[in-house]
């Protein structure tokens, strides 16, 4: 059973960054992969990027939705069991609780098995 939480959302103005961090425990985080969804109020989760597991592969597969390609980027550090967002030219649009997910030998386009419990991101204009 892997257990995630994340942490790093807050309060940012419209062109601001932040940076998302996934603590994961209780797997090999390695077969795991990693994704973050976003739920804005009013609407259904969607995906946000993945990035896909690895065992001793030095380079990952990642995918995002268009939304937010070229402004955010997801990464991993296996060391610290942890997988990262990093959020830059944040819109308002952008506003909404983020979710970490794991799934185990998936792609970057995971669906999720395990989920955190989220972290709230809102963007003012």
């Amino acid at each position: 059973q892997v257990q995630l939480v994340e942490s790093g959302g807050g309060l940012v103005q419209a062109g601001g960054s932040l940076r998302l961090s996934c603590a994961a425990s209780g797997g090999t985080f390695s077969t795991y992969a990693m994704g973050w969804f976003r739920q804005a109020p009013g609407k259904e989760r969607e995906f946000v990027g993945g990035i896909s597991w690895s065992i001793g592969r030095t380079t990952y597969a990642d995918s995002y939705v268009d939304s937010v390609k070229g402004r955010f980027t997801i990464s991993r550090d296996n060391a610290k069991n942890t997988v990262y967002l990093q959020m830059n030219s944040l819109k308002p649009e952008d506003t909404g609780v983020y979710y970490c997910a794991a799934e185990k030998y998936g792609t970057s386009r995971l669906k999720g098995d395990y989920w955190g419990k989220g972290t709230l991101v809102t963007v003012s204009s």
